[in-house]
């Protein structure tokens, strides 16, 4: 079986891509989420390998969203995404919990299997 991800996007169309990106690379998606909320509950219930996970979600953004998932789920490598930034802190990713920061422009090319491997995935 494949890592086994969580999906969490306000954006439809996001997620569609993602998950047949994700899909086609042989992760196991095993579903999505478009809020904190509902990221939280999916992590606890399904209990993900990783997380793919956007910056900018309504209301608890993801940096915050990133810290309380990694609080419940600690197990689940955490990648931060984004339409909006290039380029993030250590500290700042570190300061989440996360374990990388990925352009959702750059997904396609980037050997997202090998980041969460050397997340301990």
């Amino acid at each position: 079986m494949g890592i086994r991800i969580l999906i969490v996007d306000d954006d439809a169309g996001f997620l569609g891509l993602a998950a047949e990106l994700l899909a086609e690379r042989g992760f196991e998606v095993l579903g999505n989420a478009t809020d904190a909320a509902q990221a939280l509950d999916a992590a606890v219930r399904e209990r993900p390998d990783a997380i793919l996970l956007d910056i900018n979600l309504p209301g608890r953004d993801g940096f915050a969203t990133s810290a309380i998932l990694a609080g419940a789920c600690p197990s689940a490598a955490i990648v931060l995404t984004s339409a909006d930034v290039r380029y993030l802190a250590a500290e700042t990713l570190r300061s989440c919990s996360a374990v990388a920061f990925v352009p959702k422009e750059d997904l396609a090319l980037t050997d997202l299997g090998e980041l969460f491997r050397r997340a301990g995935t």
